[in-house]
């Protein structure tokens, strides 16, 4: 695993706009390397946003969309369309803008989807669409993804692992469904740690000091099971991208220059 990176930005819509900047370059390098390119979308404000920016972007047509799989690290089990789901906002801020393959975007079935209120079956489909599409070169049932995005919550979690959680203990399934969360909406479904971690660079996104304790922790050596984005790391690389609020309490080791 990839030793932890911080890059620290003013604030959280500088934050945004470069997240989305270095989105399009990475995502056009997988393109000129192999053809295509993979890359888990976050929910959340700064997941959202990101997309907002990169729709915005001049540069988001440098990509060729049509040769981009996108997955989610985590959606709310609600009905299609549910304004609260991730899958719902990303279209509106990027997704519904771009020259897509539908084919290409791999979704979780919603709550009124063919596995009707059953979040388990919905986590077990996702991750046979992932072991579907993983490479010969892919260790596991997981494609290699260029990029996995997540956001990190106040108290450490991490797509929908949250600290102590039966998700967090979880290291054989590659996607879970997730009852009872402690933030609503409760039923989600989520990867596991060990799927992240199968990601050639994984992008920690978090903004605001009430995030901070969570994020000096993570890089000072936090376990996994007591704060899962400790857990989140990329083969290549790890990325925590930063407003300075954020970034407040980051250990000496890992203090950057402001952006």
């Amino acid at each position: 695993m990839s030793r932890p990176e911080v890059v620290v930005h003013r604030d959280g819509d500088l934050l945004a706009a470069a997240a989305a900047a270095r989105l399009v370059t990475r995502i056009v390098d997988a393109q000129a390397a192999r053809g295509f390119a993979s890359v888990v979308l976050t929910g959340g404000r700064t997941g959202t946003a990101v997309l907002e920016h990169l729709n915005r972007n001049g540069a988001r047509d440098a990509v060729d969309w049509s040769r981009v799989d996108l997955f989610w690290g985590d959606e709310r089990f609600l009905p299609s369309g549910h304004p609260e789901r991730n899958e719902t906002q990303a279209r509106a801020a990027l997704l519904d803008h771009v020259p897509l393959d539908p084919s290409r975007v791999h979704v979780v079935e919603p709550s009124d989807g063919k596995f009707g209120d059953d979040p388990e079956a919905a986590a077990e489909a996702y991750a046979s669409l992932l072991a579907s599409l993983a490479g010969p070169g892919d260790d596991g049932d997981v494609p290699a993804f260029d990029v996995c995005m997540l956001g990190v919550g106040e108290e450490g979690h991490v797509a929908s692992v949250f600290p102590d959680s039966p998700a967090v203990h979880e290291h054989e399934r590659t996607v879970v469904a997730v009852r009872d969360c402690p933030k609503p909406p409760p039923t989600r479904v989520s990867l596991t740690l060990s799927s992240v971690r199968r990601a050639q660079e994984v992008w920690l996104m978090t903004t605001g000091a009430a995030k901070a304790a969570a994020v000096a922790a993570a890089l000072d050596g936090a376990g996994e099971v007591q704060l899962p984005a400790a857990g989140a790391s990329g083969q290549r690389r790890t990325l925590w991208l930063l407003d300075t609020a954020a970034a407040a309490e980051v250990p000496a080791s890992f203090r950057p220059p402001s952006a």
